[in-house]
């Protein structure tokens, strides 16, 4: 088994999570050391709605599954040091979420 490497989100939906109120979800097209661009993204901000960002990324996730995407970057550039993790769209988990307390596995 190879390495996990950025190239393995590469030409995939990603969320981008940062320490502050943004979250950036998007198609990865190329990233560096300086960071990370994205295609057809959406940057939210926490602070100009009511979902926390988990929510706000569950429901990304339930809308991308249906072919809806929320897109108000064709193209936007995340610097990487203000990024604190990065995970694929469709590695989300939105089944069997208990309320408040993360998800479950059997």
């Amino acid at each position: 088994m190879s390495q996990p490497s950025l190239d393995d989100f590469l030409n995939r939906r990603v969320v981008l999570d940062t320490q502050g109120p943004l979250l950036y979800i998007g198609d990865l097209i190329a990233w560096s050391e300086q960071g990370y661009w994205l295609k057809d993204a959406d940057v939210h901000d926490r602070r100009d709605g009511h979902a926390s960002k988990e929510e706000y990324t569950s429901t990304a996730r339930q809308l991308d599954r249906n072919g809806a995407r929320h897109i108000n970057r064709r193209r936007v550039f995340v610097e990487r040091h203000a990024v604190v993790s990065i995970s694929a769209l469709d590695d989300v988990v939105t089944e069997g979420l208990i309320e408040d307390h993360g998800a479950w596995v059997e």
